[in-house]
């Protein structure tokens, strides 16, 4: 029980907004995650509602051609969540989370504020086009018209991806590890995080998008500058109820590090014994000989006499082997990648679709295009719910039997299934709704036919993002856990990249036949059949690294064999009960260590 006004420690790293150890009773716990929830909330509405009918408003107002329209919305979304590693360092290294996540927020509200202005304003526009689908004598917007557009797309991607790296962090440091019902709470964080950000999404391809496609652009990205804003405001009022913890400086510092430093004392020779490289004896990491490269920046050159000159000029093997443990993770992350390319799919040809089908629910409505992906989100909320209540718990008691039930790799992999099915059903989804087109009946689709492909990226969203942001948490070193976080978002940035790249590169390759402004003259269905055997080929390679994948609990040394490699260890104290006396010794092999103990 806490008394009013008693004051609680939480750990040694937590502090109050005047860098005192912090009333447990007056801050942390719900009472500031809670304002923090706001501003995630407030990000989704923005992302969500920007992203998904972004496309259309590229197409039908600025008369883009679908290719570059398409590249404009991936490259935003692949911006926003590389720039999250800048956020991330700016937080780790100086600033903090709590100033990250209210400096971006406020960047991110401004950015959208300038694209309402962007959307609003006649002079932004070319002239309007009758024929959205024929309109070879559109006028395209200029350069003029699209700078504004440019500059304020990638300031959201700059304050948005930012917002990502630090706010679920900074949201969990209102919760003390070492208080059981504080970690208990935790749980729930992480939960209702998540809820924040599907009623985000939700919000955002529904109201808002029919908002900006039935009453004005502007007036919908003006609903979400609002909501940035109030969320800023709501974040900064809580300044007293938070929780704050020091940077500790950025992993990205430490891998650099080892790599300037490998590759400068890459002439060396390797040492005869890998006792003398840096700090070898008092490792937290048992030492490796996977990538023996890397070693190279623990060495102890000839000419360093201090140990200041040993810091300034040499890595210790901790540092050597937590940046091996990273480098090791590379070949599962690059296959991760596809996945993302594949949803990115969802965010503009699947939106476009839309607007070539059957729309109408009644007579005077019709369902808006960029509305769409509401589908993905409730596909994504059933299956997170159906893994957590059903399918887990089934396959832990069943088959599995480990407290797990489905390791974060099987995740992965049965996203990246539920990937390649669901570009199979869009190919022939689009291919049966092209036929009918240019049929003698030339009859529209409804567009509830797109739903299947949205349901299978959302089935596929809920295990794969849950799998590798659990494989990259789970395998980083203890050090590195929030570097984990931006592993898992440059995945997802390159997916939307990659998706660039493949458009670009078929544009030019079919000479612009597959993919055309009017999309009942190309074959969009070819190009998902390319995505669905790339992502075959991909899942093969997966599951070659999958396989060989030894999870970090299996990389246990045991006494005999750690012993054995150390031959000659470090200082060891040792304290008999009662204090009554205390030995140390240096142990030299591993019959004196167990004649120690």
């Amino acid at each position: 029980m806490v008394l009013q006004g008693e004051v609680c420690s939480v750990g040694d790293e937590a502090t109050d907004y005047r860098g005192n150890s912090p009333d447990k009773s007056k801050t942390g716990g719900w009472l500031g995650a809670g304002l923090i929830l706001g501003s995630e909330l407030a990000e989704r509405i923005c992302i969500m509602g920007i992203s998904m009918n972004l496309v259309t408003y590229l197409v039908g107002d600025l008369h883009i051609t679908s290719s570059k329209s398409a590249n404009i919305v991936t490259n935003f979304m692949g911006s926003l969540h590389l720039l999250a590693i800048v956020g991330g360092f700016l937080a780790d290294a100086k600033l903090g989370r709590f100033v990250c996540v209210a400096f971006f927020a406020t960047l991110t509200s401004v950015g959208v504020g300038l694209l309402t202005v962007a959307t609003s304003l006649p002079s932004m526009r070319p002239p309007v086009c009758d024929n959205r689908h024929h309109h070879k004598d559109c006028v395209v917007a200029s350069g003029k018209q699209m700078i504004l557009l440019y500059v304020s797309l990638y300031i959201i991607a700059l304050g948005a991806g930012s917002i990502k790296a630090n706010v679920s962090g900074f949201g969990t440091d209102q919760f003390d590890n070492n208080d059981p019902k504080e970690e208990k709470a935790m749980i729930f964080f992480f939960n209702r995080f998540y809820f924040c950000i599907s009623i985000g999404s939700l919000f955002a391809v529904t109201l808002l998008v029919y908002i900006q496609d039935n009453i004005s652009r502007g007036v919908g990205y003006g609903i979400s500058a609002v909501a940035m804003a109030i969320a800023v405001a709501i974040l900064l009022l809580g300044t007293k109820r938070y929780r704050y913890k020091k940077p500790q400086g950025s992993p990205l510092t430490v891998i650099g590090t080892v790599i300037y430093m490998a590759w400068r004392n890459r002439k060396l020779p390797y040492p005869s014994d890998p006792f003398q490289l840096n700090q070898y004896c008092g490792s937290k990491v048992p030492h490796t000989k996977r990538f023996r490269c890397l070693d190279k920046a623990a060495i102890i050159e000839k000419d360093v006499k201090s140990e200041t000159e040993i810091v300034e000029r040499c890595c210790t093997v901790t540092q050597v082997e937590e940046v091996k443990m990273i480098t090791e993770l590379l070949p599962i992350w690059s296959t991760c990648i596809m996945f993302w390319t594949v949803y990115s799919q969802m965010t503009t040809f699947s939106v476009e679709q839309a607007t070539y089908m059957d729309r109408r629910i009644t007579s005077t409505f019709y369902f808006p295009s960029g509305s769409i992906p509401v589908f993905l989100f409730i596909s994504v909320l059933l299956f997170t719910s159906l893994n957590e209540k059903i399918i887990v718990p089934f396959v832990r008691n069943c088959i599995t039997h480990s407290p797990q039930g489905i390791s974060s790799l099987q995740r992965v992999g049965i996203g990246l299934a539920f990937g390649i099915i669901a570009m199979i059903v869009s190919a022939v989804v689009e291919m049966k709704r092209r036929e009918l087109v240019v049929s003698v009946e030339k009859r529209m689709m409804s567009v509830f036919w797109l739903i299947p492909q949205f349901f299978m990226v959302g089935a596929g969203e809920a295990f794969a993002y849950v799998g590798m942001l659990e494989f990259f948490i789970r395998e980083a070193p203890e050090k590195m856990k929030c570097m984990s976080t931006a592993f898992f978002l440059t995945a997802l940035a390159l997916g939307f990249f990659v998706s660039s790249l493949l458009v670009s590169l078929v544009h030019v390759i079919t000479n612009g036949g597959w993919i055309k402004n009017n999309l009942n003259r190309g074959r969009l269905d070819y190009f998902y059949w390319m995505l669905a055997v790339l992502g075959v080929l991909n899942f093969i390679v997966f599951l070659f690294f999958a396989m060989r994948h030894q999870y970090k609990v299996q990389h246990v040394v045991s006494v005999d064999d750690r012993m054995e490699e150390l031959k000659v260890c470090t200082v060891v104290d040792v304290v008999l009960p009662g204090d009554a006396i205390e030995i140390e010794a240096v142990v030299t092999n591993k019959d004196e260590a167990i004649a120690i103990v």
